[in-house]
């Protein structure tokens, strides 16, 4: 991708899944990474493998901890020039037994660390982008999922409203996957349910988290400089038939 070497990036999230892949790829490309991830294991694997990665063990909805994470990683590249706010979690539950702990600490970290780490990293960029994490969850109903689908619904809107705040200085866009075979996913449903999913997904797969992470180099690359605002569904044609809701 052009430009993209020497750029200093942040993921959060960033030691397991699309996020660890979005690192990998990022490095790839020249790119010096940051991690925030609030899995210290997680972590210690990510600097065994890839010592030259910084890593910040946090919790990006504490927004003390956010703060003082961001501090220290400008201080260790020397700015700061994108984020890849990918952090999340998901745990299904059916409505009535979702308890308002569950629905707090969900929003708390797909849609309050969203907020927290781009208000960080926007304070401390000059020119850059901030890249959301979004999902087709909050672009079609879910059944079991009324807090994630929530939230994400919440993340592609912040993304609007902060692409036209924060023009012409950054742009911000957002991503929305459909299914993506991470250990997160892998952890939500049995091989006979993923089995049942990729039969619904027109090209018949998951997503590889490789695939994720090439769009994200994309973007934070000056490839994409007039891409703002935007919600980019990359979901293998799933949503086109509006099968995410079923």
């Amino acid at each position: 991708m052009r430009g993209l070497k020497g750029k200093r990036v942040v993921v959060t999230g960033g030691a397991r899944g699309i996020g660890r892949a979005a690192v990998e790829r990022l490095l790839e490309e020249g790119a010096r990474v940051a991690v925030i991830d609030q899995d210290a294991e997680g972590c210690r694997a990510l600097n065994s493998a890839l010592p030259e990665v910084v890593t910040v063990c946090a919790d990006v909805a504490d927004e003390a901890a956010t703060e003082q994470a961001f501090t220290e990683i400008e201080q260790d590249l020397g700015g700061l020039d994108a984020l890849f706010n990918n952090a999340g979690i998901s745990a299904p539950r059916a409505f009535p037994e979702l308890s308002a702990a569950q629905w707090r600490r969900t929003l708390g970290v797909d849609l309050d660390g969203v907020f927290l780490c781009a208000r960080a990293a926007a304070r401390r960029m000059g020119e850059g982008v901030i890249i959301n994490m979004g999902s087709v969850s909050g672009m079609l109903g879910m059944p079991g999922y009324a807090d994630y689908n929530a939230a994400k619904a919440g993340v592609i809107e912040l993304t609007r409203t902060l692409a036209l705040e924060l023009a012409p200085r950054l742009r911000v866009v957002c991503i929305s996957p459909g299914y993506v075979l991470t250990p997160m996913q892998e952890a939500e449903y049995s091989a006979e349910e993923m089995a049942a999913l990729n039969a619904r997904i027109p090209l018949q797969r998951h997503a590889d988290p490789t695939e994720i992470a090439a769009l994200v180099a994309f973007l934070a690359s000056d490839e994409a400089t007039f891409i703002t605002g935007s919600n980019l569904v990359i979901d293998g044609g799933e949503s086109a038939g509006g099968t995410a809701s079923l």
